[in-house]
């Protein structure tokens, strides 16, 4: 057995809400630049306008991207936005993921035996849930990784100031902003995560392929990451720009899509790909394997401070 040795009670939901936060916080750390890198790529094309990014810099590829921003904005432009994306990960995931389990059997009405119905209900239902509560740290950390440090353009100097100058120059709606796609990409992204996840694991379980430990839910995680990023690419791409635009650049999240669709080709819908397979495959396997390990450790902590001497 690698790893901690799962509990005989099973986690609690708060173990689950907690445990995935600190998961998620962990996951986002290491994975901060590869999701820097897909959103320079992803707003690479579009007409800026009053936005600029990177000084106008072309970037090719998920290497040559973090390269060129090394170079002319320096290292930390790789972490721009962290606050707001640790802030987005700690009310974002503990709602979407520690809740997964227990909306799952909400639908199930508490039965152990959970159909693809019940799984996809409860996906969608806490993945839009998760936007309701961290949509504006998700705006704030969209416009930080898209600015440039480069050529002193940049629109925000601080994370508190994003806040207030975002909420200031495009009322409290502008915090929202994005929040239709971001509903639809978050629901189609829990989905595809959470529930490919799920019946990864059962299937390797069940077929005793695997036993529940690091190898299952890194396989797990991975095939996860893969799905997730074919099935939410185009709508990433377009909440991205649409989060990102300046105000009035777009009427509607609809009219970013067209707009991509008619200046750009389908191809834009999947820019930024690469950079968010590695973001994905890597975030998830690392979400999802100090997730399981969390549970396991908090629980095990619980039990033995209830454990008479």
């Amino acid at each position: 057995m690698v790893g901690f040795k799962a509990t005989d009670v099973p986690p609690t939901a708060t173990v689950k809400f907690l445990g995935a936060g600190t998961a998620a916080c962990i996951a986002d750390l290491i994975t901060f630049p590869l999701d820097t890198a897909k959103v320079r790529l992803q707003i690479q094309g579009e007409s800026q306008g009053l936005v600029r990014t990177a000084a106008s810099a072309q970037y090719r590829g998920v290497l040559g991207t973090i390269l060129t921003m090394v170079r002319t904005e320096g290292p930390r432009s790789l972490y721009n936005g962290l606050v707001a994306g640790l802030q987005r990960q700690m009310s974002f995931a503990s709602v979407r993921i520690g809740l997964y389990d227990s909306v799952k059997q909400f639908y199930t009405k508490g039965s152990e035996h959970a159909g693809i119905g019940s799984r996809l209900l409860a996906g969608s239902t806490t993945g839009a849930l998760a936007v309701a509560v961290a949509q504006p740290t998700d705006v704030v950390k969209v416009r930080f990784q898209a600015q440039a440090r480069a050529g002193g353009g940049r629109r925000y100097q601080s994370t508190v100031e994003a806040y207030k100058t975002i909420a200031r120059e495009e009322g409290i709606r502008g915090l929202w902003k994005g929040t239709s796609p971001n509903v639809a990409r978050n629901a189609i992204v829990n989905c595809a995560e959470l529930v490919t996840y799920d019946l990864i694991k059962d299937t390797l379980l069940k077929a005793n392929l695997m036993t529940d430990d690091l190898p299952c839910h890194f396989t797990s995680a991975f095939g996860a990451g893969f799905c997730t990023t074919v099935i939410a690419s185009p709508v990433d791409v377009v909440k991205t720009r649409y989060m990102n635009s300046a105000l009035g650049q777009y009427h509607s999240a609809g009219h970013c899509a067209l707009t991509m669709l008619r200046k750009e080709g389908p191809r834009a819908f999947y820019k930024g790909f690469m950079p968010s397979f590695l973001r994905l495959g890597s975030w998830n396997v690392v979400m999802f394997v100090t997730y399981e390990q969390l549970k396991r450790a908090l629980m095990a902590a619980c039990q033995s401070r209830e454990a008479p001497f």
